[in-house]
C-alpha cells in the first residue's frame, strides 16, 4: 500500500513540477491559431521528457531506501554488516568510485545500486541474499552493484528513457493534430484541437510508450550483460559471479519497486518487457567470456 501511495504521490509532484516549467517557459503553447508550432512542441516534449527522467533519478536514492525499506549502515553492528560494507569499499576502491552508501532491506535473494552519482550512490543487499549465498557469491553480486555504477548506468538509462518519453510526446501531439486535421477538414469554424486530436495523442501515448519501453528495456538487458563481465573483472576471475547466478536461478527473486527494477540482480524472462536476460543467457556469456 505504501508503495503505490509513493508512487502516486511521486507522479503528481512530477506533472505538476513539469507543469510549472512548461509554463514558465512557455513551451506549452505548441497548439496556435495558425496550426502546429513544432518548433513549440519540441520543446515542450524535451521538457516533459527529459524532465521526468531527470527528475527520477535525482530522488532515486530517497525513493529506493523508502519503498524498499532500505536501513543503511551507519555503524556495522555485526560482522555480517562490517564485512557486507568492507567489501563493498574494496570493490568501489577497486572500481574507482566513491563509497556508496550501503543498506540492508527485508526480503527474498536481490540486491541493487541506485543514485544519481557515480561518487554517491547507494548499494543495497536484501537479507534473503546473505542468508542462502556464501561470501563470494555475495561478493560477486555486490560486484555487479558496483559495476553498475562504474558504468554510469543510471544516468545513461535516464538519458535513454528521456530521448524516448520525447519521441513518444512528439510524434503522438504530431499524428493527433494531422489525424484531427483530416477529421476536420472543411470545418471553418473550428477553434483549438478537436475529439480526434484529443483520442488520438492518448491511444498514441499508450501504443508508442509501450515501445519505447521495449527499447529502453533492451537496453536494459545488455547492460546487464556488461554488469555480469565488471563483476567478473573486479574479483579477478568469473567463476563467482557464474555461481551466483545459478543459485539465483534455483530461488524466488524479491520483487523491487519499479525505480531500481532495471538495477537489481534478479534475472529476467527473456520477454520484451524484461529489464534482465535469463540467468542462463548471462551464464553462457560468462562461460564465453575470455
Amino acid at each position: 500500500m505504501k508503495r503505490i501511495f509513493l508512487f502516486v504521490l511521486t507522479n503528481i509532484a512530477v506533472v505538476a513540477v513539469l507543469g510549472l516549467v512548461a509554463s514558465l517557459l512557455g513551451v506549452n503553447r505548441y497548439l496556435t491559431a495558425n496550426g502546429l508550432n513544432l518548433g513549440a512542441l519540441l520543446g515542450y516534449a524535451l521538457v516533459m521528457g527529459f524532465g521526468g527522467a531527470i527528475i527520477s533519478l535525482l530522488i532515486s536514492k530517497p525513493m529506493a531506501k523508502w519503498t524498499s525499506g532500505v536501513r543503511v549502515i551507519e555503524q556495522p553492528q555485526n560482522a555480517d554488516e562490517a564485512w557486507i560494507v568492507d567489501t563493498v569499499r574494496k570493490l568501489a576502491d577497486k572500481a574507482g568510485i566513491g563509497m556508496p552508501e550501503v543498506g540492508i532491506f527485508e526480503g527474498d535473494p536481490n540486491a541493487f545500486a541506485t543514485g544519481a552519482f557515480r561518487d554517491s550512490a547507494l548499494v543495497a543487499v536484501s537479507t534473503g541474499l546473505l542468508q542462502n549465498m556464501t561470501h563470494e557469491e555475495i561478493e560477486a553480486v555486490i560486484g555487479h552493484e558496483v559495476a553498475h555504477v562504474a558504468n554510469g548506468d543510471m544516468v545513461t538509462m535516464t538519458l535513454i528513457q528521456g530521448v524516448m518519453n520525447t519521441f513518444v510526446v512528439f510524434l503522438s501531439r504530431v499524428i493527433g493534430y494531422a489525424v484531427d486535421s483530416f477529421l476536420r477538414k472543411g470545418d471553418e469554424e473550428r477553434s483549438g484541437p478537436g475529439i480526434g486530436y484529443m483520442v488520438t495523442t492518448v491511444v498514441l501515448d499508450i501504443v508508442l510508450g509501450f515501445a519505447a519501453a521495449m527499447v529502453v528495456a533492451w537496453f536494459s538487458r545488455q547492460r546487464e550483460f556488461r554488469a555480469d563481465a565488471g563483476a567478473a573483472q573486479l574479483m579477478g576471475r568469473k567463476q563467482p559471479m557464474i555461481n551466483a547466478l545459478a543459485r539465483l536461478g534455483g530461488v524466488h527473486t524479491a520483487e523491487l519497486p519499479k525505480s531500481v527494477a532495471a538495477m537489481g540482480i534478479a534475472g529476467g524472462i527473456g520477454q520484451l518487457f524484461s529489464t534482465h536476460p535469463p540467468i542462463e543467457e548471462r551464464i553462457a556469456a560468462l562461460q564465453n567470456q575470455a
